[in-house]
């Protein structure tokens, strides 16, 4: 049996811990390969303040010494809007038809769907893993809800006997740790800590951009 491919994308801008404990334990429930997939120009919220090249650096500190969660850097290297459906239609022509593929989203922008590009087209490339946290129920309008009725699934197996079309939710841990609260803190001069990766605040330049650049 193929491992499915899950992908989870957002601006990084810094990841943090919160980011990577949803990202591996939902790797853990779906016994998949995960990636991390920045975006370049976010078509839904403020454009990051580190570079693509800073935020790849920061990423690949914090992935280091470790094999469930890889890196994706795809979009950065796409010019206009990271646009998901996108990235989704060039990795099924990457590992074929049939390897199940996820696309994690939060619970906000699970509920916000229907505001992306394409958004329908997304359930014929691959299967959606919504990180469901602490119990909340995950709210969704009714457009959303009238798309996806018979899609719902709550057993793994259904997402590794198709390549795409279901919703799962998965349960992750909630951290409440934000990454404007991180770029706040640097730009005041203080010092995240236990809020990213140890091995961010080891090497003082990857977070240099957010002391330079102020905590907006």
């Amino acid at each position: 049996m193929t491992r499915p491919l899950a992908i989870l994308g957002g601006t990084f801008d810094p990841v943090h811990l919160g980011h990577l404990r949803v990202a591996w334990e939902a790797a853990g429930a779906l016994d998949a390969e995960l990636a991390l997939v920045p975006a370049n120009v976010p078509p839904h919220r403020p454009q990051p303040v580190a570079s693509a090249a800073e935020r790849v650096a920061i990423l690949e500190a914090a992935l280091a010494g470790q094999s469930r969660i890889g890196l994706d850097p795809r979009e950065l290297a796409r010019r206009g809007p990271s646009y998901t459906i996108d990235t989704l239609v060039e990795l099924r022509g990457e590992i074929g038809a049939q390897r199940p593929l996820v696309l994690l989203v939060g619970a906000d922008a699970w509920a916000g769907l229907p505001t992306w590009h394409r958004w329908r087209e997304l359930f014929a490339q691959a299967h959606v893993g919504v990180l469901a946290r602490g119990g909340v129920a995950v709210a969704e309008p009714d457009e959303l809800a009238r798309e996806v009725t018979a899609r719902r699934t709550t057993d793994v197996a259904d997402i590794t006997a198709a390549p795409s079309g279901r919703v799962i939710e998965i349960g992750v841990t909630a951290l409440a740790i934000s990454a404007t609260r991180i770029r706040t803190l640097l730009a005041a001069g203080e010092q995240p800590r236990w809020l990213v990766p140890d091995a961010l605040l080891a090497v003082p330049a990857l977070l240099a951009p957010y002391r330079a650049r102020g905590g907006s």
